[in-house]
């Protein structure tokens, strides 16, 4: 029974990933589809403002590039981590908001921790996550 439980975390690892692939590829696109945005973002949230266009679209580029190797399970030890420091940054600079969740779409901010959990999970459980990833190292039973 306990080697039965055991296989089925590698699908749940697997629905994790890519539920935080989707959150972040959307907001790598929006660094593409809407530079004016994330240099609001970056002023509001990062105290970093004046960037423009070029500077966005490089943040872009290596953000596609860390969570594209994420989300294929591409050197485990390097992209996981990166996706949890990438979010965990998010997060915490958000603090404001979670002082007065009930104030405009401030309640919208608090989904943020979960999805830091799964972050944490992934990055935690790497050797388990298994399922269609380019790195197949993984975890021993006992």
């Amino acid at each position: 029974m306990l080697r039965s439980t055991y296989r089925r975390i590698p699908l749940a690892l697997f629905f994790l990933r890519l539920s935080v692939f989707l959150v972040m590829l959307m907001w790598t696109l929006d660094k593409f589809l809407n530079p004016d945005h994330t240099a609001a973002v970056f002023k509001t949230f990062y105290f970093i403002g004046g960037l423009g266009n070029i500077p966005i679209y490089c943040i872009g580029g290596v953000q596609l590039l860390v969570i594209l190797g994420f989300v294929l399970g591409f050197k485990k030890r390097i992209t996981y981590p990166l996706v949890l420091f990438l979010h965990t940054v998010s997060t915490v600079s958000s603090f404001k908001q979670y002082l007065s969740p009930y104030e405009g779409s401030n309640l919208l901010f608090f989904a943020a921790w979960p999805m830091l959990a799964a972050c944490f999970a992934l990055y935690y459980l790497h050797d388990w996550d298994t399922l269609w990833v380019l790195d197949k190292e993984k975890a021993k039973l006992f």
